[in-house]
């Protein structure tokens, strides 16, 4: 059995560790409301440009005498995919339960499937757990873009959209796609892969699709406005998936310092029914000395 200055130090270590885990959850559960804020004032913006570019490139009614819609590169498949981009996202600490475990393991086995087909893969890694796993499969990030898992920032995702698009047009890149962890509620954050370029109509949540207008009124005309928005909900996109990652890592976090705390606290009661056991123990025996010597 463990001596009373021993279980009182524990005790101690099990507080302090308590205190940590508590402010930790505090922390996560902010930084969860806002990313929360931040993606429900994005979304509608996102789908309402999403739909109005989706609309302009098929099924609108167009008049009388105007041309058709010209092919769109950034929305054309390529007959054979030789070259792929993976874009994976994960966080730059741990301490968020399964969340980075879950993200990287569906990474592998994207990264697994392209290798078996025989396609040159480049894999950019968003946060240092994915960059250091990517590594080890042999695949390096092509720059640092650890900042953008701490940090999200539009300016950041844009930068990171254009040297994507950049890359397809070039015919660097048939195929770009992501692989991240969805926030869909505070106690689940599964893991997810979607196609990025070609651009499709994934691009529009499915809520959204059946809510937009398509009788609009051009003005310029059509191709102008494909032109502008493109790169727009490009950017947007994958700003999103930026958002809806870091949303998924603050809410891992704080689901996992609560079960934290709570077997802390729970921990802490065993040990303090353990100490004051052993102390009426100690003073049993004590007593019990006393009785005896005076007897004597």
């Amino acid at each position: 059995m463990a001596s009373l200055r021993e279980i009182k130090e524990r005790i101690a270590s099990v507080g302090s560790t308590l205190k940590i885990t508590t402010a930790m959850k505090m922390v996560s559960a902010a930084k969860l409301h806002k990313a929360q804020n931040a993606i429900g004032n994005l979304g509608p913006y996102q789908a309402g440009l999403a739909g109005m570019l989706l609309a302009l490139t098929a099924g609108m009614r167009k008049p009388e005498g105007e041309a058709p819609v010209r092919e769109v590169p950034l929305m054309q498949p390529r007959a054979q995919v030789r070259r792929a981009a993976l874009v994976c996202f994960a966080s730059n600490s741990s301490l968020c339960g399964a969340f980075n475990a879950n993200a990287i393991r569906l990474a592998a086995q994207t990264v697994a499937e392209y290798r078996e087909a025989g396609v040159e893969l480049t894999v950019f890694s968003v946060g240092r757990k994915m960059a250091d796993a990517m590594r080890r499969l042999g695949y390096p990030s092509p720059a640092d873009y650890s900042h953008m898992s701490g940090k999200p920032s539009y300016e950041d995702a844009a930068a990171l959209g254009r040297e994507l698009t950049e890359g397809f047009l070039s015919g660097r890149f048939d195929r770009v796609e992501f692989v991240w962890n969805h926030h869909q509620s505070a106690a689940s954050q599964p893991a997810r892969r979607t196609v990025y370029l070609p651009l499709s109509s994934s691009v529009v949540p499915d809520s959204a699709e059946e809510s937009f207008v398509r009788d609009y009124i051009i003005e310029p005309d059509r191709d102008t406005l494909i032109d502008a928005l493109l790169p727009r909900v490009l950017d947007l996109k994958l700003y999103t998936t930026l958002l809806d990652a870091c949303c998924a890592e603050h809410a891992a976090r704080t689901v996992a310092m609560q079960m934290a705390s709570d077997n802390a606290e729970s921990l802490l009661q065993s040990l303090t029914l353990e100490y004051n056991k052993s102390r009426q123990q100690k003073i049993t025996a004590e007593i019990l000395d006393l009785v005896g010597g005076a007897m004597q």
